[in-house]
């Protein structure tokens, strides 16, 4: 990553969520902050901001630890809020927290406990989510619009669809044009592109651990490149071009796509 950010000349990292293995992070200065972000991530071309969405790894941990201002003392890089923007002069990045949305996690949390301080009432903090998407995406300019979660809406990947987010959340994507979700959660390099919509899924899990061979069947028309290997994605944005590169470990290019405002598109 630190080679790949250096030859690109990176203006900042995005990450997908599940900072923290596994139950998230008990407070501020809970060690694991440095060991597993300060100290991980070191190479000069890796010092620029850092955007981070929550996984529900994160939210069996102290969920206000990762949102305390004393995380960016302590390191410059970090950012992390439930639900914001990043205006980024051509594109807008609309980060949502989607572990609040997945069922299972209140019905039938098993022997984990979550940190819904801050969520509950439930219905009431979604629906105020997407009612403030739908404004900020109404309310954006930007010529493309790239959306970044921590669950899958599509993925051929371990946890395959998100139910939820595919009736709630892609409704409203959608409606209003975005140009791709990036995910995490399946731990696998994934595009997928939608049939149905101008949406590309990217799924970017493959930062630590990899599930070999989890891979289930999916429609071939939609299905442009499967890794099932470590790795990492970057993105490139002009006001013509988005530009998606997939990495292994070692900072080869396994796939790459890019498309232009007019639907033009490439792969290899």
């Amino acid at each position: 990553m630190g080679k790949t950010g250096k030859n690109l000349n990176i203006d900042f990292v995005i990450s997908t969520g599940d900072n923290f293995y596994d139950d998230g992070i008990t407070s501020p200065y809970d060690c694991q902050f440095q060991d597993s972000f300060t100290n991980i991530y070191t190479a000069p071309s890796l010092q620029k901001p850092w955007y981070n969405v929550l996984g529900n790894h994160d939210y069996r941990g102290n969920v206000d630890a990762q949102l305390s201002p004393i995380l960016k003392d302590l390191d410059c890089r970090w950012v992390c809020l439930r639900s914001y923007v990043v205006n980024a002069d051509i594109v807008d990045i609309f980060f949502i927290d989607t572990t609040p949305f997945v069922d299972k996690y209140f019905d039938e949390p098993k022997d984990h406990v979550y940190d819904w301080s801050g969520v509950l009432p439930r219905n009431k903090y979604l629906n105020n989510l997407l009612a403030d998407l739908d404004v900020s995406f109404h309310e954006s300019v930007a010529k493309w619009k790239v959306v970044v979660g921590h669950h899958t809406i599509k993925s051929a990947g371990h946890h395959g669809i998100t139910k939820e987010l595919e009736k709630q959340l892609l409704p409203i994507l959608e409606a209003n044009e975005v140009d791709m979700y990036i995910n995490g959660h399946d731990h696998c390099l994934e595009h997928i592109s939608s049939i149905n919509s101008g949406i590309q899924f990217m799924t970017s899990g493959g930062g630590s651990k990899a599930w070999k061979g989890d891979v289930n069947e999916w429609n071939p028309q939609e299905m442009r490149f499967y890794y099932d290997g470590q790795g990492f994605m970057s993105v490139y944005l002009s006001e013509a071009e988005l530009r998606v590169d997939f990495y292994d470990g070692y900072g080869r290019v396994l796939h790459r796509w890019n498309t232009y405002k007019k639907g033009i598109y490439t792969d290899i």
